[in-house]
């Protein structure tokens, strides 16, 4: 499979992008002319509780590369319309329509290509998971960074009372998020859960007990990180949580080897110089241009769905 696109070029606002309608970009503040330090994506289904569709997959496949390489962009919020978060596939619709004529070696499963998109996006994510949501619509939180639940949402794994299995590279995902007792449980019931049960572990990192709280909450988060975390500090710590290196040893090499550069770094000066001077630091360092030169230390996997960007080019 090859996918080699034209560079994309950077919008000068994303409220303006073009979507398949079912998801809508938003600056804060909205309105905002030009592209703001947190966007928020929103699932706009309700009347169909957000259920999931190729053509939400195919933004995310848009919209994530983008805001990896904007260097105006430096947090994301998922979050849906309505009373749920996400509904899951779309079963109205089907599974057999994403197989098209593809062969089994051929299939990049929807959920995936969406989960990889978050993943590979330099960006920090923050699910505000407003309501209930279930398979697709879980899976696709995990490579998040943040994830915020409500208190009174029902939460679950359903695949197997479906008759299907995981996705949403959920498989990785997941067990490290929570533990393979845990995954096993919720994936052998196939039942759905409030965020509170015990069974979730830690993957909701915070429960509001108001659907109307989570997103503002999100915000908070995301205006905190925007104003006071050096993009690149941060996406080198997630790159090594998720890159893991396989053993105390491998880790302290790597560890050591992006220490070293950050130590060297512009955002170490500042970051030491905004504390002592007691103001928010000012992290100017351009992402694709202060990552260490042995970044990766993984393997990468070609899977045939990675857009380029011209981060030059404003649409």
């Amino acid at each position: 499979m090859i996918f080699d696109p034209a560079p994309l070029g950077l919008p000068v606002s994303y409220e303006n992008i073009s979507t398949s309608g079912d998801i809508i970009v938003k600056h804060h503040p909205e309105g905002a002319p030009q592209a703001t330090p947190v966007v928020i994506v929103t699932l706009n289904r309700p009347a169909k509780h957000n259920a999931f569709t190729g053509g939400m997959m195919e933004d995310f496949e848009k919209l994530f590369p983008l805001f990896d390489a904007d260097e105006r962009v430096k947090v994301i919020i998922l979050t849906g319309t309505g009373r749920t978060f996400c509904a899951g596939a779309d079963l109205d619709i089907g599974f057999n329509r994403h197989l098209g004529q593809e062969r089994p070696a051929e299939h990049r499963d929807g959920g995936g290509r969406v989960s990889l998109a978050i993943h590979r996006c330099r960006k920090p994510t923050i699910a505000a998971m407003q309501g209930s949501a279930v398979g697709v619509g879980m899976t696709m939180t995990l490579p998040a960074a943040i994830r915020i639940g409500y208190e009174k949402g029902k939460y679950g794994f359903v695949f197997a009372r479906r008759g299907i299995t995981m996705e949403a590279c959920s498989t990785f995902f997941l067990t490290r998020l929570i533990g393979h007792s845990n995954a096993s449980y919720l994936l052998s019931t196939g039942a759905v859960f409030p965020p509170t049960v015990k069974h979730f572990g830690d993957l909701f990192n915070e429960i509001m007990p108001e659907a109307s709280q989570v997103l503002p909450r999100a915000l908070e988060l995301a205006i905190e990180i925007a104003e006071n975390v050096s993009p690149t500090a941060s996406y080198l710590n997630r790159a090594m949580i998720w890159h893991d290196a396989g053993s105390p040893e491998m880790a302290h090499l790597i560890e050591s080897k992006n220490i070293h550069h950050m130590f060297r770094s512009e955002d170490q000066t500042e970051g030491v110089t905004a504390f002592f001077e007691k103001r928010k630091p000012n992290f100017r360092a351009n992402l694709d241009q202060s990552l260490p030169a042995h970044l990766p230390w993984w393997t990468e996997v070609d899977t045939g769905r990675k857009p380029k960007v011209n981060s030059s080019s404003k649409l």
